[in-house]
């Protein structure tokens, strides 16, 4: 249960305040008038968390009505108006709109950046988008698909901040080619054993509109200097 204690000081400084009011305080509406209004308002929080807990949080309730609906429908063990198939589409579908537009300046930054990085001298650009420059050209065999690589890389945001790298750690990443995401098993793919490459991935090819936790935004293009230092060949 929550309990908020309003400090003796802060009760002090209010009282003070309405003292030198000329004006009369007007008294707050409040629509909990019973404890049943107490109850319903208690639950419509349970239902705010819940929606909190799932991703929804920045949802904004348009209808009222309708939302009230659902919720009584369920609770009272109606038939729904929406089945559960359609009811699961509608929201996934409502929420990669609510990411998209969450990471639209970060996909804009990203493609202004990208369009003039392709324009520099060394940096080549392949089907997909995907940017890259080679630093040290190697001369090993090139890792396909199915296979595992091992490589020292850091990475970065747009603005320069490091997100992650396997140099501070002093150990090379190993794993299979398609356990990673889009830029990078595409940009394996490019790189013999003993090269090193500088990738421009965009956020289509890299996590997404989701991001990836507290590092990484959504609609993040993300910049990653790679270094191949061997491929096992899957037998």
């Amino acid at each position: 249960m929550k309990i908020f204690i309003l400090p003796f000081i802060m009760l002090a400084g209010i009282n003070a305040l309405n003292a030198q009011t000329t004006k009369p305080v007007p008294k707050p509406v409040t629509i909990l008038k019973t404890n049943a209004d107490s109850v319903s308002y208690v639950l419509g929080e349970l239902v705010a968390y819940s929606l909190k807990e799932k991703g929804l949080g920045d949802v904004k309730i348009s209808n009222s009505t309708a939302f009230m609906r659902g919720v009584t429908d369920i609770l009272d063990k109606k038939n729904t108006l929406i089945d559960d198939i359609k009811a699961n589409a509608i929201l996934n579908k409502h929420y990669e709109k609510l990411k998209t537009e969450k990471a639209k300046p970060e996909i804009e930054n990203g493609q202004i950046f990208l369009a003039q990085n392709k324009l520099k001298s060394g940096v080549k650009t392949t089907a997909t988008g995907l940017q890259y420059e080679v630093i040290r050209e190697g001369t090993g065999i090139k890792p396909t698909v199915v296979d595992t690589f091992v490589v020292h890389y850091r990475g970065t945001l747009m603005n320069g901040t490091e997100f992650d790298a396997s140099y501070n750690r002093g150990q090379p990443l190993q794993m299979p080619v398609n356990k990673v995401i889009p830029g990078w098993i595409e940009g394996l793919q490019l790189m013999q054993a003993g090269s090193k490459f500088k990738f421009w991935i965009p956020y289509n090819l890299g996590y997404g509109t989701e991001g990836n936790g507290q590092k990484i935004p959504g609609g993040a293009m993300l910049i990653f200097e790679m270094e191949l230092l061997d491929v096992k060949i899957k037998q």
